[in-house]
């Protein structure tokens, strides 16, 4: 029987999952698109590690879960922790790159940098107002141009002079990725110009202020694209490194902390692989106790109340049944 635990990271735009074993090895690994149902997301994830092992043979011991909707996913999954990114992202990253200093990394629809000292973040940003330069808005220019954005990167790096792209924001840079068109520009050069565009603005929003140290490690679905590592590394003047499960590193760090927690947390009961054919639904109660008036969030398993969260005092508070 291997024992095992389970990370899950959901973001807005994919729902990422995996399974390590007590070596912490990943034993199996998912990536889907959330598309705005992360209850559905999770559950496709869960069911894609599910068909990848033989669940008779495999014990989850814990679960961890981040991302934007870990709360929800958190209490579908009787998760044993909860953690943001931030954390998640650093402990995953720091273990398989101990040496690491800057990690920076861009998702679907935000972007964040974490700096490292001694395997601790001691400093971190996000960006989470404006898709400029992020994974939903290289996909949208890739479509513009005809290109799949999963060759992006290798059509950038053909390119001889990147085209100056003006991409501090996303209505700026569309405006100016047409003209660009208009004007005749070889596609190759306009292309390379977005990438380069991407590091530039993070560097100059995100990374503003950040003291950028080497070892540097890159991830997020943007990771994957080869012309955005090269201008990083061009703009950093350093080496970028890129990790294959870069894209991961969310769901493995939550699975890495469930792991740690399970010397001290034990979850209430087996975890249940038939996750997705439980019924759950949530509804939202606004209290009127106090002045505050807070929404709160109630998540129901087959009827029963199993969690909630929202409340900013105890007046408010929702406690599920044991």
């Amino acid at each position: 029987m291997t024992k095992a635990f389970l990370g899950i990271d959901t973001g807005s735009i994919s729902t990422k999952g995996v399974l390590i074993d007590e070596d912490r090895t990943i034993i199996a690994r998912s990536y889907l698109w959330t598309e705005g149902n992360p209850t559905n997301a999770a559950r496709r994830v869960v069911d894609d590690l599910k068909s990848q092992i033989n669940p008779e043979d495999v014990e989850i011991l814990g679960v961890g879960t981040t991302g934007s909707a870990r709360r929800l996913v958190g209490a579908m999954t009787h998760a044993t922790v909860i953690k943001n990114e931030i954390t998640a992202h650093a402990v995953g990253t720091t273990y398989l790159h101990p040496d690491v200093r800057t990690i920076l990394e861009i998702g679907g629809q935000d972007s964040k940098i974490i700096c490292v000292e001694n395997g601790v973040a001691t400093d971190y940003a996000m960006n989470t107002l404006c898709a400029a330069g992020t994974g939903s808005f290289l996909s949208s220019q890739a479509h513009r141009l005809g290109l799949e954005v999963e060759e992006f990167g290798d059509v950038a790096l053909t390119s001889k002079k990147p085209a100056n792209i003006a991409a501090r924001c996303t209505v700026f840079a569309e405006s100016d990725l047409v003209h660009k068109i208009q004007m005749g520009y070889p596609r190759e050069d306009i292309v390379a110009g977005l990438c380069k565009a991407v590091a530039s603005n993070y560097l100059n929003n995100v990374g503003k202020g950040k003291k950028i140290v080497g070892p540097v490690v890159f991830q997020g679905g943007v990771s994957k694209n080869a012309g955005v590592v090269h201008f990083f590394e061009e703009l950093l003047g350093q080496e970028v490194m890129v990790d294959p499960d870069g894209h991961l590193m969310g769901c493995f760090g939550a699975a890495l902390l469930a792991a740690e927690a399970s010397h001290t947390t034990k979850m209430e009961e087996p975890f249940d692989w038939n996750v997705s054919k439980i019924e759950f639904k949530t509804r939202e109660v606004e209290c009127n106790k106090c002045a505050n008036h807070c929404e709160i969030i109630c998540v129901y398993q087959e009827g029963k109340l199993i969690d909630s969260w929202g409340n900013r005092c105890d007046k408010g508070e929702i406690k599920a049944k044991k």
